[in-house]
Order: C-alpha cells, then structure tokens, then sequence
C-alpha cells in the first residue's frame, strides 16, 4: 500500500514550522531594522525611517570592508587547517589500536570547552608577562614576544585558538564517515595491489567525500559566526587587525549604539555566508545525487 503524500507532512510540518519561526523571524527584523535608526533603552516608536541609508552606508564603509576581508582571511586558513589535520588524525586513530579510545577522548576535549574559556587560557598563554609561551621561549633564549599586542602575532593568536577548539570536531565527522566505508571495497583495493596513500586517496577519501563536504560547510559558517574567542583575546586588536565582521557588528550595535547599520551590516554578512554556502554545496550534493539513482 502506498503511503499519501500528506503523511510526511503531517510528521515533519510542527518541526518544519518551528525551525521556519526561528530562522525566518530573527532574519526578518534584522531586516525591519536596516530601515530605521535606533538606539537600544529608547523606546521603538522613537525609531527614525532612514529607508536605505544603513544599507548604503554598510556599502561604503571601508572599516566593514576590512572586517569582511579580515574574516575571509581568518575563516580560509582556519577552515583549511582544520580540515586537514582533522583527516590527517581521523585516518592516523582509525585502526583498533592499544589505548586509542582515550587518545580520541583526549582529542575531542577542546571542542567541549565553552568559547569563553577558551578566549581566557589563550588570553594568558599568549600573555607577554605571564604567558606559558614566552616562559618556554625564554629557556632557549627568545625575548619575550607581545604576541596579543602586534598586527600579525595577533592574528595567528586567534587563528591558533580556533584551530585548537575546532579541529576534534572535523576529526569526530571523519571517524564516523571512515567507520561507514565498506571494508569490502577496500580489501579488493588492496588485493588489486594499492597501497595505503593510493587505498586512502583513491577509495577512502573519495567514499566519504560527503562527509567532507558537510563538515567543510558547518566549520565555514561556523568560522564566520566566531565571536567570543576573538572578543576575549583581542577584541579586535590592535587596531583593527583581528576584528572580523561579526565583531565589528557586535561593536557598532552595543558599543556604538546603532543598531540599525548593525542590522544592515548582518544582512552582508547573511548574504556572503549563504553564497559560500551555497558553493560549498554545488561542489558535493549528495541529495542531488540521490536523486540521479
């Protein structure tokens, strides 16, 4: 008997309709408020319509701009770095070895630290004074570096930190994806003579390419949603050197009070996150392909 098209309807439409009131309703006033100008503690009926003027200004503003490229940057190096030592230790820990369940507890530790103590133990391990890393490089006789206090030491300081939280995630995706690959392809694999790089690049890697891509696109919008690490090392400095987008939004919304170009540069931010996501998915869709068989 065949099953009515309406069923899965009836069992997915509360949680569709939950999920749609959630994202939809903050997306749209965020919107709402690109169109006006107001303060946070003052009343809403004081708000003043400014129609494009947020929006326009987001455009020509090159400190959003620099905030934008900042965050390309910062989201391109960690993704990448992520990505590949989180396959490199996946594919290293696969094997049943002695002891391998507590390295792989050990791994996914970082990543079940809140951000905010994350941002203080970096804040003091790079501290110039007191920091651990400067005490390690003083017993081989380096001065001490102000590694929070200069433009690019400052950048891998929060490149650091966010590599060190969020590689165990991309590690635990690609355990479960490699845990998933049929031994049976790969022993014909080796039986055909491959060796290990040949069975890990030509079969492994190539069967689990939809795992990769998933985890690729969550640490992507992920590394441009990161704002308290950065808050607590930095807060965007020095100057404006580690101040990524979401930073800057936070700033312009409580610190300068202007909540509707906060909203207005959201939007940009909305639109850059939805188109890498957009191309993260075109490259490996496995629903499309799904739908070929």
């Amino acid at each position: 008997m065949r099953t009515p098209s309406w069923v899965p309807l009836v069992y997915l439409g509360p949680a569709l309709g939950v999920m749609a009131v959630a994202s939809l309703y903050p997306l749209l006033a965020a919107l709402q408020l690109g169109f006006y100008d107001w303060s946070m503690g003052t009343p809403w009926g004081d708000a003043k319509w400014v129609g494009l003027d947020a929006f326009v200004a987001a455009f020509r503003d090159p400190a959003v701009w620099r905030s934008l490229v900042t965050t390309l940057i910062f989201a391109f190096v960690c993704v990448v770095a992520e990505m590949t030592l989180g396959i490199a230790l996946a594919l290293a820990l696969e094997g049943q070895l002695r002891g391998m369940a507590v390295f792989r507890t050990l791994f996914i530790l970082p990543m079940m630290i809140a951000p905010i103590a994350v941002g203080l133990t970096w804040r003091y391990l790079f501290d110039a004074q007191f920091g651990l890393l400067n005490a390690l490089a003083g017993l081989v006789g380096i001065a001490p570096i102000p590694w929070l206090a200069q433009e690019h030491t400052a950048f891998v300081a929060i490149v650091v930190a966010d590599i060190w939280q969020w590689t165990p995630f991309v590690f635990i995706m690609m355990v479960a994806g490699l845990a998933n690959v049929d031994t049976a392809v790969l022993e014909a694999a080796r039986i055909d003579g491959a060796n290990w790089w040949q069975t890990t690049m030509r079969v492994k890697l190539p069967m689990v390419v939809h795992v990769i891509a998933i985890t690729l696109l969550m640490r992507l919008i992920d590394a441009f949603r990161v704002l308290e690490v950065i808050y607590i090392l930095t807060f965007g400095g020095p100057g404006d050197s580690t101040e990524i987008l979401s930073l800057h939004i936070y700033k312009t919304a409580f610190v300068g009070q202007r909540l509707g170009s906060a909203a207005a540069i959201s939007v940009l931010l909305l639109a850059v996150v939805a188109a890498l996501s957009w191309a993260a998915l075109a490259l490996s869709n496995p629903l499309k392909e799904g739908r070929r068989e």
